[in-house]
């Protein structure tokens, strides 16, 4: 217990009441601030304007960027060879910066990088050449599947139902896989992307659904650039306008078996690993939202007037945006625990990165939502950040996971516990 002789306000760091950044991690998050202020944010909002189509054309700001995101040298990667607590915070501390910035820009810079990220987990040098240098995407929606291919399994398919194979199958046959099928248009970067990280049913000669009528699945990297690959045209979409989405065409695209990650047994483990990644990744994306919506109620609390006194003077304000803050320093402590759990835990499951998914990207929207209420006619207007953010974080509320199903999943699991023991004594 320490006893203080006098009072001093609360030590504060960006990312909240942080008690212990060292130097290196204060700088880097400094280098992240100005960027996520200087080109995150003016960017974002020009882009947000934007139709799809001039989102990614030649002259859009967003390749400005993606050229000035080159220039911080961030390496993820890297990240693994510091302990895993270390590794959670370091890694939640720079997303949120970022996303503080521009939420859709930041999933895009993010997801750019998935391709090579797996590779290097999977240890495979000829994908890790592969990937590198090229802006990658995660295809995984597909027209008739979506959240439901987070319950890979089959726990919460209704009773006597038997599942579809799905609209993008890879077939394995010798030493090549045919890919052939359409994504969902939902595909984050799928419009711009050179490279994919590719998680879809598969079949390995007997088809794609077992008889135990669970679908087998498979993680491949496939270069996006190879014969029968086609796109769709740009998604336009309600919100994270700068997070260019699209669907992907594969019509007989062959690769060599060896630029699969995952098959066989190891093809549903292995796509659920990379779930667990991006769960993880929009948990701190959106505490990154959420902060950035309190900051400007904050800010215009000081600065309108109503009743005859700036907003923040009345104790009703105070109270929300007490209240706003609170549910932000929740979502962090939340991401950060579940950042950790993915790196440190004995065998790492998706539904620790969905539960905290689920809870942040709900509570960036509540954050959001309220920081418009705040603002109250001015916050519907284009004029000021509130409306696209509120936009931005409602997206998040489906994207990766609708938020009811993976909220279901994590009670299935749970239930499962108890059955073999957890929490029933």
């Amino acid at each position: 217990m320490r006893i203080l002789t006098s009072y001093q306000p609360p030590h504060v760091e960006r990312a909240g009441f942080d008690p212990d950044l060292s130097g290196e991690e204060r700088t880097l998050v400094e280098n992240c601030h100005r960027f996520a202020r200087d080109v995150l944010r003016p960017h974002g909002k020009a882009l947000d304007r934007l139709g799809a189509a001039e989102v990614i054309a030649k002259d859009s700001p967003l390749w400005t960027v993606y050229a000035e995101y080159q220039k911080l040298g961030l390496d993820f990667a890297s990240l693994d060879e510091l302990e895993p607590a270390v590794a959670a915070r370091l890694e939640s501390l720079i997303v949120e910066e970022l996303a503080w910035g521009d939420a859709g820009l930041t999933l895009s810079l993010g997801v750019a990088g998935f391709p090579l990220l797996v590779a290097q987990a999977a240890g495979n040098q000829e994908l890790v050449d592969l990937a590198k240098e090229r802006i990658g995407c995660w295809p995984v929606t597909q027209p008739d599947h979506g959240s439901d291919m987070v319950d890979s399994y089959g726990v919460e398919r209704h009773p006597g139902t038997v599942p579809k194979p799905g609209n993008v199958v890879a077939r394995f046959s010798g030493g090549e896989i045919v890919i052939r099928g359409q994504t969902s248009a939902w595909v984050s970067n799928g419009s711009i992307a050179q490279i994919a990280v590719l998680c879809c049913p598969a079949d390995y000669g007997q088809g794609v659904v077992r008889p135990d009528g669970i679908r087998n699945y498979a993680v491949v990297i496939v270069p996006l650039d190879l014969q029968g690959v086609s796109r769709g045209k740009p998604l336009e979409k309600l919100g994270q306008i700068t997070l260019p989405q699209g669907e992907i065409f594969f019509d007989d695209v062959r690769v060599p078996k060896r630029f699969a990650i995952c098959e066989g047994e190891s093809g549903a483990p292995g796509f659920l690993s990379v779930l667990s990644v991006a769960g993880v990744f929009m948990s701190q994306t959106f505490t990154g939202l959420a902060r950035a919506a309190f900051e400007h109620a904050l800010a215009y609390a000081h600065e309108r007037r109503q009743g005859g006194a700036p907003l923040i003077e009345h104790q009703l304000v105070r109270w929300r945006l007490g209240e706003m803050y609170k549910r932000i320093e929740a979502a962090r402590a939340m991401t950060r625990r579940a950042a950790h759990y993915l790196r440190a835990a004995p065998a790492p499951h998706p539904n620790v990165s969905s539960m905290s998914k689920a809870f942040v990207t709900q509570t960036a929207f509540d954050i959001a939502n309220e920081g418009l209420q705040m603002f109250a006619g001015n916050g519907l207007t284009k004029e000021y950040p509130l409306e696209k953010l509120v936009r931005d974080a409602r997206s998040a509320l489906i994207e990766d996971g609708e938020n009811y199903l993976l909220t279901l999943r994590l009670g299935s699991v749970l239930s499962d516990l108890y059955k073999k023991g957890w929490a029933n004594d």
